[in-house]
This record gives structure tokens, sequence and C-alpha cells, in this order.
């Protein structure tokens, strides 16, 4: 089954051709050209990832990704002319799955769409496709319990939020206990993709998973940073 792409970018030249490279490689497609359009398409439609430009005049793609995080996991790609690694750290740490720049290359935008709805069918029972999260469906660490079935993460009795991307890097370090991922380790396990900006993506990713599972208020981190090699879970 198609699955369909939402679209967001105020220049309608753009978004149009979009649509056309994206038709073309067996994906549907529902655009948007302002960030409130987006928001009632994502609602009232079945999406399957959204495509969101943040320089959009009235309420930008930044806001717009904060509100989807607000009641949605779907996946999120930035696209901007802008291409400083801050400007993709900034799209991470909001919520979005991965970052593009313009002008875009067409053949990478459409394998890191492919790459971000293959993670997001991993996490949800009700879809199918290639598993390729390597390990059980239940994970028990401590006081840390992971089911990738219903995509629940449960510490100390209480279920915690957390996107698609995030629950990876958590699976990833949770599956392995006591074992130290770099980040260039984590962002091939969980990004499958080139190398770009793998550090900034990793660490911006670790710390929103830690703000979402509250590990900074608790005296026994979930997440041990180990410094100048990596991260890790303790057994």
């Amino acid at each position: 089954m198609s699955k369909t792409i939402l679209v967001v970018d105020d220049e309608k030249e753009i978004a149009e051709l979009l649509e056309i490279h994206l038709i073309s490689n067996d994906f549907k497609v529902i655009k948007a050209h302002n960030g409130r359009d987006a928001l009632t398409k994502l609602k009232d439609n079945k999406i399957d990832l959204v495509l969101l430009d943040v320089m959009m005049p009235g309420i930008d793609g930044i806001e717009v990704c904060k509100k989807i995080r607000e009641f949605s996991n779907v996946p999120v790609i930035m696209v901007t002319a802008k291409a400083s690694d801050a400007d993709m750290v900034r799209g991470l740490g909001i919520g979005a799955d991965d970052y593009v720049s313009k002008p875009i290359n067409v053949l990478n935008l459409i394998a890191r769409i492919k790459a971000q709805l293959r993670r997001y069918t991993e996490l949800n029972p009700n879809k199918s496709g290639d598993d390729e999260l390597q390990g059980p469906d239940e994970i028990v660490v401590r006081n840390l319990f992971i089911n990738r079935v219903n995509h629940e993460v449960i510490i100390d009795g209480e279920k915690m939020k957390v996107s698609p991307t995030e629950f990876n890097i958590l699976y990833l370090l949770a599956s392995n206990p006591g074992k130290v991922f770099s980040t260039d380790e984590i962002f091939e396990s969980v990004w499958h993709g080139e190398n770009f900006g793998a550090a900034g993506a990793v660490m911006t990713h670790i710390k929103r998973l830690r703000f979402n599972i509250k590990d900074n208020e608790r005296e026994e981190k979930i997440i041990t940073t180990v410094w100048g090699v990596g991260y890790k879970i303790e057994k």
C-alpha cells in the first residue's frame, strides 16, 4: 500500500516539484502551504510522514513540529535553506526525526524518507514491513521495561512518551546492557544512512530522550555517558 506524505512548503512551486518526484516513487502526496493548514490536514488524514519546511510565514516549521509532537509520533523530516549544524540540532531537538537542506538532492531525500518509514513501521504493530530491530520483543533492564510491539517504555511503573527515533536509540542501548556505543555506532544503527552530522544528531536525540524519560530527575540515571567514548545503559 502506498504511503502518504504531507508536504508542507509555502512555496507552491517547490511543493509541486516534490509532489512529482514523490509520486514517481509510488508515494501519495497531500500538500499544505502554511502551518495551520498542515496541522489540520495531519489530523484529518492518515499521514505516514511529514516533509516540513522550516521557513514559513505565520507558524514556522519549528512551531509546527512542536505542535505535531503534542499529539503524534509520525516521522517528521525538516527541510530548510539553512545548512548549518546548529539549525539541524535545533530541528532535531524539538522532535524532528531527520533534516535535509535546500537545494534538495531528490535521491538522498527519497532514501531518507524510506528509512524513516521503515523505522516507523518497525515500531507500529498495525503496519507490516521488514524488521530491522534485532532483539527480543520485550526488554527489562533494572527499572526499565521496553515493549517494541506496542512501542511502550515504562520506567519505575510510569509509561514514558518517546518518539520513534528516541525509541530506537533506547532499544539499541537497552538490548545491549553494559555495552558502550559511540555516536557513530548509534547513528549507523538507528539512521541507516550517510554520516551527516552524526555527532550532533545523536547528542540532540539523547538529550531529548533523557528529558522525555525524566532521566535528569533521577539519582540513578538510565542512560550513562562515558565521556570521550559514547553512551550505555548499565545492567
